[in-house]
């Protein structure tokens, strides 16, 4: 049922973080008191990169096993081949691949307190059959925590540009010339517009909605001012400003610092 999304307002980016990093850090104890798996969704980029190291660094001052932590990707870059379009290379500067796997995976599992996940705990989806990673997540249980993040200039969210469908699953899209303009500032080696890919491997706004039992929205620094105003009024989802979709969430929650809200000290 769509409502208007509880919203946080805390100090600063760091403080974002660490609120963020313990809410996850308390969801991955509880599955493992349970003897459940806990999946985390998780988007790539300089947004969620500070609650990703205060979770890690959580992980370790607490001492948690992490084994049953799986970790699903959101979105990656793809290149169009006489075959159909794959993924950006491994390594390439711009991979989303890459940044969880550097950024994510091997953090935590330097930190944890077990052996840390095995590399089939990584849920992602397949270029040559995008559709199938939403019956892939179904399969995992759903989404425990999806974290999530707008775009500055056009409120996207994962790859989804505005006009997504409210039931969009997910699938290969052309990328909206402001999302490749806001992801200049995340990925500054592509040097260029022209460098940055045309076509994004995404999940849907349907998956983000349907399979996540909870979805934390953040955003931080001023730049994402106008996002905040429309993501934190938003009472249902808005395909002008596809992070709207928080709205659609269960168990739902915007966290925002100060900069963003627009917020004086």
């Amino acid at each position: 049922m769509s409502t208007v999304p509880v919203t946080r307002v805390l100090a600063d980016a760091e403080a974002v973080a660490e609120f963020v990093a313990e809410r996850i850090a308390d969801g991955i104890e509880r599955a493992r008191e349970a003897g459940a798996d806990y999946v985390l969704g998780c988007p790539s980029g300089r947004t969620p990169l500070p609650t990703y190291r205060a979770l890690a660094r959580l992980v370790r001052e607490r001492g948690l096993a992490i084994s049953h932590v799986r970790i699903a990707l959101m979105d990656d870059y793809v290149v169009e081949t006489e075959s159909g379009f794959r993924n950006v290379d491994l390594e390439a500067h711009n991979s989303c691949r890459r940044f969880v796997r550097d950024e994510v995976v091997g953090p935590l599992n330097a930190a944890a307190a077990d052996e840390g996940m095995p590399e089939d705990r990584l849920l992602q989806p397949d270029p040559a059959n995008p559709e199938a990673y939403d019956e892939l997540l179904r399969e995992a249980g759903g989404i425990d925590c999806f974290l999530l993040a707008s775009g500055a200039g056009d409120g996207h969210v994962a790859f989804n540009p505005p006009g997504s469908a409210r039931d969009s699953g997910s699938r290969i899209v052309r990328l909206a010339e402001q999302t490749r303009i806001d992801n200049l500032g995340t990925f500054p080696e592509f040097g260029s517009l022209d460098a940055v890919p045309s076509h994004g491997l995404t999940v849907g706004i349907g998956t983000i909605a349907e399979l996540s039992r909870s979805a934390v929205m953040i955003i931080t620094t001023a730049e994402k001012r106008e996002a905040f105003e429309r993501i934190s009024t938003a009472a249902a989802y808005d395909p002008e400003w596809p992070a709207t979709v928080v709205a659609e969430c269960a168990d739902a929650l915007v966290v925002a610092d100060r900069a963003a809200a627009g917020v004086r000290e």
